[in-house]
Formats: C-alpha cells, structure tokens, sequence
C-alpha cells in the first residue's frame, strides 16, 4: 500500500521545522498543532499519533526521562478514526515546559488497530526543537 503524507506542525500558532526554533516561555502554556493530509488513493486509520518529548545533549545521547521537565495538559497521544484520500485530520494539544532548555519533540504514528509502529516510510515529521526560556520576573516582585 503507498501511502502520502503531506504535514505540517504549529507551535503556538506558527509554522515549526526542523529548521526553526520555536521560543517559548517556561511555565507558560505551548499549543501544539500537528495537521495531516491524506495523499494516497485509499483511507488510512484507525492511527494513533504520539508526542514525546526529549532533550538532545548532542554527544549521542537523548534524554527521554523528563517527567519533572515537560508535562503535557491533557493527553500526549491523540486516536485518528479514519482519514479519507485527499482530507486532513488535525490534532491540537497543549504542554508546559516546567524548566528552561532546549527540548525536541519526537511525533510518531503507530496502527491503532494493530498496535504496531508502522513502516519508516511513514515517519515524515522531523523532530520539533523548542527553546524554554526563562520568564522575566516582574517589576516589584
């Protein structure tokens, strides 16, 4: 079966790639968008599409332990019924970044019908890179 993908990823309402860092402030509320359209000639699903989020210390090694640093507001998996050729679904979430650094975001796609990761091919989305900075304190505080 071939499959296409055409995506794309909002971060707080603006375009985010691999290319781009997103800045946001710690503490603060991040929505994010993820919309994908279905370019294949058949419908695809049930899929689940999952957000995990890492820190990258460039040396090889990934961090994927960050559950005091990153937490999400609601669900960090969202459940895709069914996507007829030529329509789009759009997840929209949110998270808050509890500390400052830079954080990615690893968004993948499994079968939800199966359980399984689906092919590699399917993998389109590069990791979304998030800069957490510190919040200005407040005149006074």
């Amino acid at each position: 079966m071939e499959i296409g993908w055409e995506s794309y990823v909002l971060v707080n309402g603006k375009p985010c790639d691999c290319d781009v860092i997103a800045d946001c402030k710690a503490g603060d509320a991040v929505t994010l968008e993820v919309q994908l359209t279905n370019r294949s000639k058949n419908s695809v699903g049930p899929l689940a599409l999952t957000v995990v989020p890492y820190q990258d210390f460039q040396n090889g090694v990934q961090n994927y332990n960050l559950e005091d640093a990153v937490t999400f507001i609601g669900s960090n998996t969202f459940y895709i019924d069914t996507v007829k050729p030529k329509e789009n679904s759009v997840c929209v979430g949110a998270l808050l970044f509890l500390y400052t650094g830079d954080f990615y975001l690893k968004i993948k796609f499994q079968d939800d019908s199966a359980g399984r990761e689906l092919p590699l091919a399917w993998f389109t989305l590069p990791s979304v890179h998030i800069r957490a900075l510190a919040t200005p304190l407040q005149a006074g505080a």
